[in-house]
């Protein structure tokens, strides 16, 4: 079944259809997701929505670019409008506060440095978190983000930035960089 078929299949409302896309398509979604969410559950609600979204726009994808692209941008703006819904997006957090984060040391040590990472995000504050996942991973500019969340494009960079100083102190204390002043993994995936 091709991607266009299993569309079009879709918007006439074909369940099995539907049932497929979600199949193929949902453990990704569900990874964004769960880069904006404080909890599972959240997170599945976010992708619960965001298929719902999907299905009732998918008349509206017009073949310019990837689908996956397109289904990426619907579930992520989901994301930040549970954020905003649930009034979840305005907490705040010191950098030294942010230095005694809890986390799960023995999840720790299996996971491959990646994995650690995006482990470390969810320890952000979510302003933080939302700022640097939609900035850092999936590209969008500070006056996008602005626009997307209602804040000012400086709120945009001084949280990106506040966010980096954060998950480097993070990062720096489970081990996973060693010395935040040479070239890093950290360096690598944010810039400095």
């Amino acid at each position: 079944m091709t991607e266009e078929f299993l569309i079009k299949a879709c918007i006439r409302n074909d369940i099995l259809a539907q049932r497929s896309l979600y199949n193929m398509y949902s453990p990704k979604m569900l990874g964004i997701c769960y880069r904006y969410a404080f909890r599972r559950e959240d997170a599945e609600d976010m992708l619960q929505e965001g298929f719902i979204k999907i299905f009732s726009q998918l008349s509206t994808f017009e073949n310019r670019g990837s689908f996956e692209g397109w289904m990426k941008r619907v579930v992520v703006n989901n994301c930040i409008n549970f954020l905003k819904r649930t009034k979840k997006f305005n907490e705040h957090i010191t950098i030294e506060a942010a230095f005694f984060a809890e986390y799960k040391e023995e999840s720790m040590a299996s996971k491959m440095q990646g994995k650690q990472v995006i482990e470390c995000i969810r320890l952000l504050p979510l302003g933080y978190r939302t700022v640097l996942n939609l900035y850092a991973i999936e590209g969008y500019s500070h006056k996008e983000i602005a626009g997307m969340l209602d804040i000012e494009e400086s709120t945009s960079r001084s949280q990106f930035t506040r966010a980096k100083v954060i998950l480097e102190n993070i990062l720096v204390k489970q081990g996973i960089i060693d010395n935040p002043n040479k070239a890093t993994t950290f360096d690598f995936l944010f810039g400095k």
